[in-house]
């Protein structure tokens, strides 16, 4: 199977992802597209923890949109979702589907992925990385590659 567009296709899911957390937090702390939960209205400054999470969102989907300080911003994204998934979402059941936590799930394991694998080639990152005259990270694929034995 060709890899041949992998960086790229890396690079298109990392700004989807952030994106889609970027309106979570658009929604959230200033109440567009449908505001928090399709109320129509933002979350009061200040509430925890639902405001803290809006703003994390918010912040941390830009970055990762971007591709801009992308690990730290995935780390810290990740950890929201799983402290969303076990506090808010895992004592109404043990699945997922079952207690209404699929999307802090996969956004949990998303951000871990894009934590680990770097932002890709369209990134402002990797565009930092070349200016400064550094060899940038591996593409995910070369990564990979290397950890088979």
């Amino acid at each position: 199977m060709s890899s041949r567009f992998a960086p790229q296709v890396w690079s298109l899911f990392r700004i989807v992802v952030g994106l889609l957390f970027l309106c979570h937090g658009l929604a959230a702390v200033f109440g567009l597209l449908g505001g928090h939960r399709g109320t129509g209205n933002a979350i009061e400054a200040g509430t925890w923890p639902n405001w803290y999470a809006g703003v994390i969102q918010l912040v941390c989907g830009a970055l990762v949109l971007v591709g801009l300080a992308t690990r730290p911003a995935a780390i810290l994204a990740s950890g929201s979702m799983a402290y969303a998934y076990f506090v808010v979402h895992q004592p109404d059941g043990l699945m997922p589907i079952q207690n209404g936590g699929v999307n802090s799930a996969l956004y949990a394991w998303a951000f871990v992925t894009i934590a680990v694998l770097g932002a890709g080639p369209w990134s402002l990152d990797a565009l930092i990385a070349q200016r400064r005259g550094e060899r940038s990270a591996p593409a995910p694929e070369r990564q990979l590659a290397q950890s088979r034995p």
